[in-house]
């Protein structure tokens, strides 16, 4: 004669087995390319952008962990900043160091082509332009401000802990000193932490194995 079945046990199954086949709700990440095929490029010559990048910009929805992909020249640069009023002067000439960040190839020859990425990190408004020409470029439209929202937050490759505070290395005499304790920050895969959640799936499926063993015989 069979054994009945524990209708619990039996209810806790179905459960967690309708949970590990359910599709993740791992974060995704856009890269939206500035100004779509026109890039980031300005026309010496008639004092005009490739495209209208305020209104590119307000077509878009941004998030915290997106990426700004600039493909333009060494003839334009990539400033961003998060203060309206180094933005509305198309200069960092005033602008505190801390104020602006400024992006670039490295290149030093005129009109190389350059790609540059941008990550979107802070929450809120975001400012860029680009001040070459003594700030003509910005003041003829080479500009743009958008609004990044939360979305699911930063992924961990972008929300890493700072390093630690500079230690001065023992002198000589320090040999026999109690030795530090090394901290180590948490490491990247750069796969989103899926490993780690398979590991922990693993683990979680062994312990509800031997539950259920023991619920139904």
């Amino acid at each position: 004669m069979a054994a009945a079945t524990n209708p619990t046990a039996l209810a806790l199954f179905l459960f967690l087995a309708a949970a590990s086949s359910a599709p993740s709700a791992a974060a995704a990440y856009a890269n939206y390319t500035v100004g779509g095929n026109s890039g980031w490029l300005f026309n010496e010559t008639t004092n005009a952008t490739s495209t209208n990048y305020s209104a590119w910009a307000a077509s878009q929805t941004f998030n915290l962990g997106d990426y700004l992909l600039f493909n333009t020249n060494s003839n334009q640069t990539v400033i961003q900043t998060y203060n309206l009023t180094t933005y509305q002067a198309c200069s960092v000439d005033d602008a505190s160091d801390d104020d602006f960040f400024q992006y670039g190839g490295g290149s030093d020859q005129f009109g190389e082509a350059l790609s540059v990425a941008v990550p979107l990190t802070h929450e809120g408004t975001n400012c860029f332009f680009s001040d070459a020409d003594d700030g003509v470029q910005c003041q003829s439209g080479m500009r743009f401000q958008i609004d990044v929202q939360h979305g699911s937050g930063l992924p961990p490759s972008l929300n890493q802990p700072p390093p630690p505070p500079y230690a001065t290395p023992p002198g000589p005499g320090a040999a026999d000193s109690t030795p530090g304790t090394a901290v180590n920050a948490p490491g990247n895969s750069g796969s989103g932490g899926s490993g780690g959640g398979a590991g922990v799936r693993g683990a979680a499926w062994g312990g509800v194995s031997l539950l259920l063993a023991t619920l139904f015989f």
